[in-house]
């Protein structure tokens, strides 16, 4: 079986965020023989691909080095890339049957466009120990699957120096989620982006991901009702790598832009 490592919300190798994307299957094996691969890869997402009748549809899974995911946006954008640029599929878009429903992938310009549900968050009251557990003071705090605080500027966002057990049992108490939280700025005057963020995932075995397309569905509501505008260019602020996104609000949907670039090719020495 072959296997590559796609680095999604990137136009260049060592960008955005690496996803390993194993080629198509007949069927689902074992889901303990998937989340051991995972493991092995090491990567915030494995994603798996079966194949159906429809040659432009596929069931898809993703699977961090510790669960199964219910949303991830990079390792969909790089399960469509090792189609397109990988297989040689021809398709406008292609659509994957997911836990969160279907999403749909297509082909736009150098790059593609994701088609996500939107993950409306609410205001709530900051928790105790969120400020201490960051190591920055929210102005803000959101919840809906993750914690999402929003701070006053974009060198605040960079400044967070997490304290990852508490962040999760924070975040854990307060959200129907795992223990994972997002914070948030406007971008500084002048930069090529209007919102920056970073993402801590210690809920889903991740320490810090480098760039979290599920992140976006909760971003995209509410940065579009706080800067009046549907549209909105985003950058995740991974130290040392950094990813870029451009992300339209259409009602109850979210359209979520970005590139790939394919870092790696291997071949898997075992049948799943």
């Amino acid at each position: 079986m072959r296997q590559w490592t796609i680095d999604a919300f990137a136009s260049e190798p060592f960008k955005g965020n690496p996803a390993c994307v194993v080629e198509p299957m007949d069927a689902w094996p074992d889901a303990a023989r998937l989340q051991a691969l995972a493991a092995e890869n090491n990567q915030a997402e494995t994603a798996f691909l079966v194949k159906t009748a429809d040659p432009d549809r596929f069931s898809l899974r993703w699977f961090t080095p510790a669960l199964e995911a219910q949303l991830c946006g990079h390792a969909t954008l790089a399960a469509a890339h090792a189609l397109y640029a990988e297989l040689g599929a021809t398709s406008p878009a292609i659509v994957f049957d997911t836990r969160s429903g279907p999403l749909t992938v297509a082909r736009d310009g150098a790059g593609y466009r994701m088609d996500f549900p939107v993950t409306t968050p609410r205001r709530i009251e900051p928790p105790p120990g969120l400020a201490a557990a960051l190591g920055v003071e929210p102005r803000e705090v959101w919840a809906a699957l993750y914690l999402l605080a929003v701070v006053d500027d974009e060198d605040q966002v960079r400044a967070a120096r997490p304290d990852l057990p508490a962040l999760k049992q924070i975040s854990s108490a307060a959200t129907d989620g795992r223990g994972n939280v997002g914070v948030t700025a406007e971008a500084r005057p002048g930069a090529p982006y209007d919102v920056v963020s970073r993402f801590f995932a210690p809920g889903s075995g991740i320490p810090e991901d480098p760039t979290t397309g599920s992140l976006h569905c909760m971003l995209s509501p509410l940065f579009s009702e706080k800067l009046g505008r549907p549209r909105l260019r985003f950058h995740q602020a991974y130290p040392g790598r950094g990813g870029d996104l451009v992300c339209e609000l259409k009602g109850e949907r979210v359209l979520i832009g970005g590139a790939a670039v394919t870092v790696m090719g291997s071949r898997l020495r075992l049948l799943l």
